[in-house]
């Protein structure tokens, strides 16, 4: 395995470094992506790269995903809206402390926030 050195400064590099893209002058054929591992271990070398083909989708999208996607669209843009409504922040702030240390309880308020758009967008659009 190669190892990488880095410049002074830079501690490590993690995320995408280089995308493909849909424009050949702006875009790469492969993306190279780093990691850095933040755990307890005997080994300093935490860092990885790696490289990825651009891939290109053989199938069109299937029922189930276009539904799935629908739905994640929905509960974000209402997860938003709800997280700046001053009129219901209080009463929602109150009702998340009020199970966040219940045994299954959502330990943040936008997991918190999700679950509730979440079970209200399920209820409005039935999957049958």
């Amino acid at each position: 395995m190669a190892k990488v050195n880095w410049s002074a400064g830079i501690d490590s590099v993690s995320g995408a470094l280089a995308k493909p893209g849909s424009n050949p002058q702006h875009s790469c054929e492969k993306m190279l992506l780093g990691t850095h591992r933040v755990a307890a271990t005997t080994n300093p070398d935490c860092n990885r790269l790696y490289l990825r083909k651009k891939m290109k989708r053989s199938t069109p999208l299937g029922e189930d995903e276009v539904f799935a996607r629908q739905r994640f669209s929905a509960v974000t843009r209402a997860v938003s809206t709800r997280a700046k409504n001053l009129s219901t922040i209080s009463q929602d702030q109150a009702a998340f402390n009020a199970q966040k240390n219940s045994a299954g309880g959502y330990k943040t308020f936008k997991s918190w926030l999700w679950a509730q758009e979440g079970e209200s967008w399920d209820t409005a659009h039935p999957r049958g």
